[in-house]
């Protein structure tokens, strides 16, 4: 179907007028015109409280892009990649994470199957292991207890459980440890193996195709670890699960298939650890509270699918996004979470909204003449006050920000978590309006946007509500963008080169280089200090 490039549109020019109008406005002027702002420009939905009164923006303005939205079909887009349809266009694939989260009694079906169902079964599977393990029937290769459970991935496959378990920390068992290794820098397995007992560690190896380089180089070392320490080749099948859809590869890696875990191609790896990705996190805490996740993940799907487009909390953070990104030149947004156990939650969302909108041509393979994707980074408050935050408040640069908190903590210490929200709210204060001094290394001129998000307190429930938020707010920008949100074919010429320098840092004798004049230095540079080392025994 073609449609027309989004600059072009009538709605984009009406935002470029609007524009010209507000820039100058600044928020303490907007706030003073209405005394109740911060009650009206306000919305709730699956347990999120959103408050973007803080953002340069009026009535006026959100009429113009909700027009935008409806006109670049985004209900009808949002419809189809909830009812399965191949909306991934350049694979040719649905687009389905949500279907990981919808309810036993649910049904969908997409090419002739029930995914509803094959999703179940395996949480089933994955909830029957996950007990095995916490209660001990599970046993290494001596009959050790397992009390160490390792996640073998990169991307998606590693990025989602380790930010998961981090934030969910509070709920997990304690008497496991956890560890992650994705990547290929041999000092990350080396640093999360240093001082476990191989017979009682278990891996999960996380690879859609068991094929991906550096997870499966990770893996053979995991595997040449356990077996070099208990000295069998058997010690692979209780050491070693896979979550993979390549049953011949994971056998011929010595995992019994009876322990590979599936996930579908209509679950991007971005999107994936709702899924048997997520199998460490399900072992943490547990089955039951994963469900529970599972819940907060469908009850924002379900906001997101059926509230209108003005009480929508993604549509509204997507559209303010977009707002700044296009229209105000801004190129980064930042996320602020005031919870220690957010630890990693901007470095998950850095996949999720680079990987997926960070692109240049549109659904028709035309150069997109806007800029797409945000550069998202950020990390805990109150540290990033003593970081970063300086570069906001008086820098040249415009930062829109997202705030996180919660209005209960889950430890309870002293008043810490008076002084923590005290500052969370302050911030958000302070780069809006600002203050006037005498000197002027003292003034901050405020009118810096931000965005609160609060929830109740940090639960399983809560976290899954969070990820989908973001989820369909970079699916709101992609989809008024007009490009794929759900491909990611720009990782894949680094991977392809790599695969031609590999044996070129390796070969006994001097290869013959084609690349240009600075990598073939650089090989060369490698190649002798590779044989320094040879020379010397290191």
């Amino acid at each position: 179907m073609s449609f027309t490039p989004v600059h072009e549109t009538p709605e984009w020019k009406a935002l470029e007028a609007h524009h010209r109008e507000l820039r100058d406005v600044h928020l303490r002027d907007l706030f003073a015109q209405s005394p109740d702002r911060g009650e009206r420009f306000a919305a709730e939905g699956a347990g999120v409280y959103l408050d973007y009164s803080k953002n340069r923006i009026t009535e006026k303005t959100l009429e113009l892009l909700f027009a935008l939205a409806r006109a670049r079909r985004l209900e009808e887009r949002r419809d189809a990649m909830f009812a399965g349809e191949h909306i991934n266009v350049t694979e040719d694939r649905a687009v389905l994470h949500t279907a990981l989260r919808l309810p036993r009694d649910a049904s969908l079906v997409v090419d002739g199957v029930d995914v509803v169902k094959e999703v179940h079964a395996v949480l089933d599977r994955m909830a029957a292991f996950a007990d095995a393990v916490r209660s001990g029937t599970w046993t290494g290769h001596t009959g050790k207890r397992i009390r160490n459970v390792i996640n073998v991935g990169i991307g998606g496959s590693d990025l989602g459980p380790a930010m998961a378990y981090d934030a969910l920390r509070h709920y997990s068992d304690r008497s496991l440890h956890f560890g992650f290794i994705s990547n290929v820098d041999g000092t990350d397995f080396a640093e999360t193996v240093r001082g476990l007992d191989p017979a009682e560690t278990l891996f999960i190896i996380s690879s859609k195709t068991f094929g991906t380089l550096e997870t499966l180089t990770n893996a053979h070392s995991a595997r040449d670890w356990v077996v070099g320490a208990l000295g069998s080749e058997e010690a692979v099948a209780k050491h070693f699960v896979a979550v993979s859809t390549n049953a011949e590869r994971v056998r011929a890696f010595g995992i019994d298939t009876a322990n590979m875990f599936e996930f579908w191609d209509w679950v991007g790896g971005r999107y994936s650890y709702p899924s048997a990705i997520g199998l460490s996190l399900m072992v943490a805490i547990g089955p039951e509270q994963f469900r529970d996740m599972l819940a907060g993940f469908h009850a924002m799907d379900e906001h997101f699918r059926t509230a209108p487009l003005e009480r929508n909390l993604p549509v509204i953070m997507g559209l303010i996004g977009l707002w700044y990104n296009d229209f105000f030149g801004a190129e980064t947004v930042a996320v602020l979470p005031y919870d220690q156990y957010l630890d990693r939650f901007s470095a998950y969302l850095q996949q999720l909204d680079m990987e997926s909108d960070g692109k240049h041509v549109d659904l028709e393979g035309r150069q997109v003449q806007v800029q797409t994707g945000p550069i998202v980074w950020g990390q805990p408050g109150t540290n990033g006050q003593h970081a970063f935050y300086q570069l906001i408040h008086q820098g040249t640069k415009l930062i829109p920000c997202d705030f996180i908190g919660f209005l209960q903590t889950l430890n309870p210490v002293g008043d810490h978590h008076d002084l923590l929200t005290a500052n969370l709210f302050a911030q958000t204060e302070a780069l809006a309006f600002g203050r006037d001094a005498q000197e002027p290394y003292r003034v901050t001129k405020g009118n810096q946007p931000s965005n609160t998000i609060l929830c109740e307190r940090l639960e399983p429930r809560t976290l899954g509500a969070l990820v989908a938020l973001y989820e369909h707010k970079v699916f709101t920008q992609g989809t008024i963008w007009g490009i794929n949100s759900f491909d990611q074919w720009g990782v894949e010429l680094g991977k392809e080169l790599a695969q031609r320098i590999i044996p070129e840092l390796q070969a006994e004798e001097e290869p013959q280089l084609a690349h240009d004049s600075s990598t073939n230095a650089l090989i060369r540079r490698y190649r002798a200090a590779r044989a320094r080392a040879r020379a010397a025994g290191r």
